[in-house]
């Protein structure tokens, strides 16, 4: 056993002494670390203590650093770590810390740039197409379907048809799929490509990862062969597949799933949906707008996680369209003629042209050998972290889609870049306590925080109220009033908790309720602050005055 003692400088409390310690801890090799604030110094043993990784790690820290004389135990640091831990200050270059990314989706590339900038050697390694899920088969490219389809609806159908006549558009599905791609195209090369190859301190390898151990991965290489990538520090970020359910003879059938229906050149004439998930309803209603009838097959409500009210709201504007909608209605059996699929449900039988599965995603952690690296999954094999990152192995890291936090881009990737931090000796934290999230339907669901239930379930006594659309201003001069705004507060207190949004903007007004939950504000608060008369956003105001006030009777800009 190897020990070292390091003198160090910029702790001005015995804080910084246990950060230190936990810096120490997780350079390969450490196994023990005894930090003193005063007189400030280390004592740091080990099977194999390398001068340069150590004092690498304490200078991402933020801290300074010189290696004494080493000490032993059965045999002290070799005689070249001897030698560039005594040289003269920059007369050698510490080795960087050596960091593996499995994964190059959003979380990846936000970890891969946040550890190059702060000096790391990062191997990024993906399996696939550079970029992940959301550029190349999610996000994307089903906005961009979204908006193709509510396009196609507007020409068709408007609250200014008296005045506008409607001009019903001919779908081509093979032009809008080429424009599509080429922007998804444009973004993965902008966006992904051409920033790696123009990092010196990323090298991607191509191929799929498996840990060898706790410090090494095995990658299996596209063009043959296999590589072994030793790291300090590794970072999981293999994102999620979509999930597939047990229902007899599904597997038998050509059914899509989102990645299928993205790229598919082929609108039908009738498509079936199972599934109520942020995927489900999005994508059954831009088929519907594009031309396709449409049938969603529901296990409960529509967004069932959410307040009751949005599920009920949405599926009002669905029918509306004349999406078919049944809930409670679980498939029990599919089969496929060769020319139509027939779900077997409780109630009836549905046919259909093409059947989209959209049951949620399940993280891609089955085969990269985690428990040889000492990562515990969760009951759904999501990687387990703390608001740090860190796994049960302290070295080992994950983010995006294949951990146990919400499956969103920007999640993942505010998540990759404070592992990176963390990879490196910092300590940023992951809060998601003003977490926002938009589905992308017509209307818009929007939400931040808490709802009534949520809050119940943490024994926090709420008062709430929903405001429908039709007392904002802008939701009645775009003859849109379908839909509310919901505020729920500390009964207390006053204290925003959560903000529940069904209106066709609502995905512009939720980073407002966001930053008012961030800032503790009260809904007293909210209700006196200043917001720009005819925007959606200013339906906050108003939501947060129907707390004092009967906001129908004040004047239309009523301060």
């Amino acid at each position: 056993m190897l020990q070292a003692h390091l003198e160090i400088t910029g702790m001005t409390c015995d804080g910084c002494a246990r950060h230190v310690e936990r810096v120490l801890l997780g350079v390969a090799g450490v196994r023990a670390a005894d930090v003193s604030h005063e007189p400030g110094t280390a004592q740091v043993t080990g099977e194999a203590l390398h001068a340069a990784t150590l004092t690498t790690a304490v200078h991402a820290a933020g801290y300074g650093v010189a290696v004494g004389g080493p000490t032993q135990s059965h045999g002290g640091l070799g005689a070249e770590q001897h030698a560039a831990a005594n040289s003269p200050a920059g007369s050698t270059r510490p080795a960087p810390v050596r960091v593996s990314i499995i994964g190059s989706g959003g979380g990846a590339m936000a970890a891969a740039l946040k550890a190059a900038e702060l000096g790391a050697a990062v191997t990024m390694i993906e399996r696939g197409t550079l970029g992940g899920t959301c550029v190349n088969v999610g996000c994307v490219p089903s906005k961009i379907l979204i908006r193709a389809a509510h396009i196609a609806h507007v020409r068709r159908e408007s609250p200014f048809d008296a005045g506008l006549s409607p001009a019903p558009s001919v779908v081509d599905r093979r032009q809008l799929l080429a424009q599509q791609q080429a922007r998804v195209d444009e973004l993965r090369r902008t966006k992904y490509e051409d920033i790696v190859a123009g990092t010196s301190a990323i090298e991607v390898v191509r191929g799929t990862a498996r840990f060898e151990n706790a410090r090494t991965l095995r990658v299996a290489l596209a063009g043959g062969g296999e590589r072994l990538v030793p790291f300090d520090r590794c970072l999981i970020a293999s994102g999620a597949s979509p999930a597939i359910p047990p229902i007899a003879g599904l597997n038998a059938t050509p059914f899509w799933s989102s990645t299928e229906a993205l790229a598919s050149d082929i609108l039908p004439r009738r498509l079936a949906v199972i599934g109520s998930s942020i995927v489900a309803v999005e994508l059954a209603q831009a088929f519907r707008r594009l031309g396709s009838d449409v049938t969603v097959l529901a296990r409960g409500p529509l967004l069932s996680r959410e307040d009751p009210a949005i599920g009920s709201a949405l599926t009002e504007a669905f029918v509306a369209e004349g999406i078919v909608v049944l809930t409670h209605a679980e498939a029990s059996r599919v089969s496929y003629t060769g020319e139509e699929f027939v779900l077997t449900t409780p109630r009836r039988e549905v046919r259909a042209d093409q059947l989209l599965v959209a049951t949620g995603r399940t993280p891609n952690t089955r085969e990269l050998g985690l428990s040889v690296a000492g990562v515990d999954v969760d009951h759904a094999g999501a990687i387990v972290v703390d608001d740090h990152l860190r796994t049960s192995a302290p070295h080992i890291f994950a983010a995006g889609d294949c951990t146990d936090r919400p499956q969103f881009v920007y999640v993942a990737a505010a998540a990759g870049t404070r592992a990176a931090v963390n990879m490196m000796g910092g300590e940023a934290t992951l809060d998601l306590t003003a977490m926002p999230a938009v589905v992308f339907t017509d209307p818009q669901v929007a939400t931040v925080g808490l709802t009534e239930a949520e809050a119940s379930r943490r024994r926090i006594a709420t008062d709430s109220r929903t405001l429908p659309l039709d007392a904002v201003p802008r939701a009645l001069v775009n003859f849109e009033t379908g839909g509310f705004i919901k505020i729920v507060v500390e009964a207390s207190t006053g204290r925003l908790l959560g903000v529940q949004v069904v209106a066709s903007e609502a995905g512009e007004v939720i980073q407002a309720a966001a930053l008012a939950i961030r800032a503790r504000m009260t809904v007293h608060d909210l209700a006196d602050q200043l917001f720009p008369y005819l925007t959606m956003v200013e339906g906050l105001k108003l939501a947060a005055q129907t707390f004092t006030k009967d906001v129908r009777q004040l004047s239309c800009c009523a301060g």
